[in-house]
């Protein structure tokens, strides 16, 4: 299946939405909740991808809503094709993401700007109103990245494999604290392809519905040369393992003697800081606190400014900061936070990030004492 040739969105303020959706139902429906606003034009509706593909061409719209299951080709089938080769703001929208988590990950890590689940039966929608109005606002203002898998043609920079030349005994101190948000499970899934067998220790706040986190670790151990896992409370933080926070817990690292690093995970479900409950914020704190000069943090893409505050922290207390710069991230909101605060070291290309990362542990282990 062909796509159009790429051109540059229409001029004006306005979002020209594409509904791609089987249900007639569901279509009139989305088209309603979209009408009365003002900076919203829905440009047409599709009924399987094959008239997405043509209304595409012919209308240019600026954002997708898209369902997951379509006659003739899946929409998760057309989404991969449609980020490689003609990249557009999606917001994928199904009625089977909650119950099937593994189609929601997939699909943002495809390049969906959103996932966001509505409940059985067209009358769900009515419910949607902000929800689906704000992730396609976001969405149109979001930076796309085109999607490469392994056999991918493009000309753009992917993430080289980290060199693995260095003592990996004298650095074997080191945690490495990620934080990232909208755009971040393909980013992600990039870094993560790209690290070593030997790697320290990893813990990662990606904001995530809790449905998805467990099936976002699962993707991300099968590709990886490392494990991966959702974290459960008291793991022990060693190297070559890396924890997610789950998508409704608070992730903090704490001392605790006999364990591999002295450290292990706390899970949480206090209050949401930033808004979000995992919080990056929460992480990098508790870094800085029990682990200090041996940490690294980075900041991924994101929206608003969590994360920033808790990297300053770590860079205060001696840890080396990363944050992902303007034009590889879809939306430059916790980095540029970080980097308006001087939180970050380096501000750096996705590409950059892991090999920054691993030269960064090289001068470390050969550093007097390790340090």
């Amino acid at each position: 299946m062909s796509m159009p040739s790429r051109m540059p969105p229409r001029a004006g303020d306005r979002i020209r939405v594409l509904i791609v959706d089987d249900s007639r139902v569901v279509q009139r429906l989305i088209a309603r909740e979209l009408s009365g606003e003002e900076d919203i034009e829905v440009v047409g509706a599709a009924n399987d991808v094959y008239e997405a593909r043509e209304m595409i061409a012919s209308l240019r719209p600026n954002v997708l809503t898209l369902d997951v299951h379509l006659p003739r080709m899946d929409g998760l089938s057309f989404l991969e094709k449609l980020m490689r080769h003609y990249p557009l703001p999606v917001v994928v929208l199904s009625s089977l993401t909650r119950k099937n988590s593994e189609e929601a990950v997939r699909a943002l890590s495809l390049g969906a700007y959103e996932v966001i689940h509505k409940a059985t039966g067209p009358e769900s929608l009515e419910s949607l109103g902000a929800s689906l109005l704000n992730a396609i606002r976001g969405a149109f203002r979001a930076r796309v990245r085109r999607f490469r898998g392994p056999d991918n043609d493009t000309d753009e920079t992917v993430i080289a494999p980290a060199a693995q030349h260095f003592d990996q005994t004298l650095m074997h101190s080191a945690v490495v604290g990620i934080g990232a948000s909208t755009g971040g499970p393909q980013a992600l899934e990039e870094m993560f392809g790209a690290l070593p067998a030997q790697s320290p220790a990893i813990l990662v706040v990606q904001h995530m519905p809790g449905d998805f986190t467990a099936a976002f670790a699962r993707r991300l151990n099968k590709n990886a040369a490392i494990e991966v896992r959702e974290a459960m409370d008291g793991d022990e933080v060693v190297p070559g393992l890396a924890l997610i926070a789950p998508g409704d817990s608070h992730l903090r690292v704490v001392s605790a003697e006999g364990s591999g690093l002295g450290l292990i995970a706390r899970l949480d479900d206090s209050p949401p800081v930033n808004r979000h409950r995992p919080s990056v914020d929460v992480l990098f704190h508790s870094l800085a606190r029990h682990v200090g000069a041996d940490g690294i943090g980075v900041l991924l893409t994101g929206m608003r400014r969590d994360g920033a505050e808790g990297l300053m922290a770590m860079r205060a207390a001696g840890a080396y900061t990363i944050g992902q710069d303007e034009r590889s991230s879809v939306v430059y909101g916790m980095p540029r936070a970080a980097a308006e605060r001087g939180a970050c070291i380096k501000s750096l290309p996705l590409a950059e990030i892991v090999d920054t990362l691993f030269s960064r542990l090289r001068r470390y282990s050969e550093a007097p004492g390790g340090g």
